[in-house]
């Protein structure tokens, strides 16, 4: 073994015996304000903002110690799939009639969605159709129990999830909500768009006007708060996601692929290292690099656009943005639809050099 891998390991056998402890010392019963000064400082910061202490110690009361919220977080798909692999989970054919049927159950919302945020239903129902599969999967962990593990015992992220609990408080507080029954993911996502409760807090919307934000039961709302977390991202409609594009069979050392960030390459800087696009662009059109594994080793090149950027802005990983856009493309061709941010001109990957 390497020192730097006696080092990983050591680290983890440190992490494993304080979550043990944790457990051992009766932390693991429960997250009480009195006895642990980090929620005792949490419940004082929302305090001060207007909530009253005596529902707050009493929600933090309720709240326990999760371990398998913490070993959920180390086995996420996007840190151990390739392309293929993540695709075949979200590509197939009863999650396109999902989507299919999904639009044509809430038309008026979509077509108001897509009115009023420039965003395409295929889009919006992909979003929805790769988090909770339209509203059927959509956690059956207590959001308050993941949130204050994660707050409180996760070894890298706890800052985090510290706000993301806070902000979960305040949501169920302001929407008169039992703090206890609310379930969501490991990592404390909730309702049929699976928002992070800072990003509900931020971008949900009342899209049916009936006085409340409620994405857990309510498709309409979380129809019109998936595509108003676009708009403020800034998706531009009408404009490409990608294009397809050819390259070497092994990516180039100068280039940097898969990175979920704004477009910085160009396409003739890319075409000098034999990165090109199937279709002729502008030389100085900017795009990002994708180079996505297929399952007999070859790789698949795709140019990302800014819209693109976009859906990673919703999940941080170049698989989960390629996975809704392929959905959303899929379910456009069921609808018998021609989307306009799609080419005529794609290339499937058995047909790539």
């Amino acid at each position: 073994m390497s020192s730097l891998s006696q080092g990983r390991h050591c680290k983890g056998v440190l992490a494993g015996a304080l979550l043990a402890l944790a457990a051992s010392s009766g932390m693991a019963a429960g997250f009480d304000p009195a006895r642990q000064p980090e929620v005792r400082a949490l419940v004082a910061e929302l305090a001060d903002q207007g909530i009253e202490a005596d529902w707050l110690n009493a929600a933090m009361r309720k709240a326990d110690f999760r371990q398998e919220v913490l070993d959920a977080m180390s086995g996420a798909a996007e840190y151990r799939l390739v392309w293929h692999e993540y695709r075949d989970i979200f590509l197939g054919d009863e999650r396109v009639a999902g989507g299919v049927a999904f639009i044509e159950a809430h038309p008026d919302a979509f077509a108001r969605a897509e009115a009023e945020y420039g965003v395409p239903p295929e889009v919006i129902a992909a979003i929805i159709g790769v988090e909770t599969r339209y509203g059927e999967v959509t956690g059956d962990h207590r959001v308050l129990d993941s949130l204050s593990t994660l707050a409180f015992h996760h070894p890298r992220r706890g800052s985090f999830f510290r706000g993301e609990l806070a902000a979960f408080l305040q949501i169920a507080h302001e929407q008169g909500m039992a703090v206890d029954s609310l379930k969501g993911s490991y990592a404390g996502a909730m309702g049929y768009p699976q928002f992070i409760p800072t990003s509900y807090r931020a971008y949900a919307v009342d899209f049916n006007a009936d006085g409340q934000r409620n994405l857990w039961s309510d498709p309409q709302d979380a129809i019109g708060s998936v595509a108003n977390y676009f708009a403020e991202h800034r998706w531009r409609p009408g404009a490409p996601i990608y294009h397809e594009a050819r390259g070497p069979a092994e990516v180039p050392p100068s280039v940097s692929v898969n990175r979920t960030e704004p477009p910085d390459r160009t396409v003739a800087e890319l075409g000098e290292v034999g990165i090109t696009p199937v279709e002729p662009l502008a030389a100085d059109t900017r795009v990002m690099p994708l180079a996505l594994e297929l399952a007999d080793g070859r790789r698949h090149y795709r140019l990302a656009r800014h819209n693109f950027y976009v859906i990673t802005r919703y999940n941080h990983s170049h698989l989960y943005a390629m996975a809704v856009t392929e959905l959303a493309e899929a379910i456009a061709a069921a609808r018998g639809q021609s989307p306009d941010w799609r080419e005529a001109t794609a290339v499937e990957p058995e047909e790539q050099a």
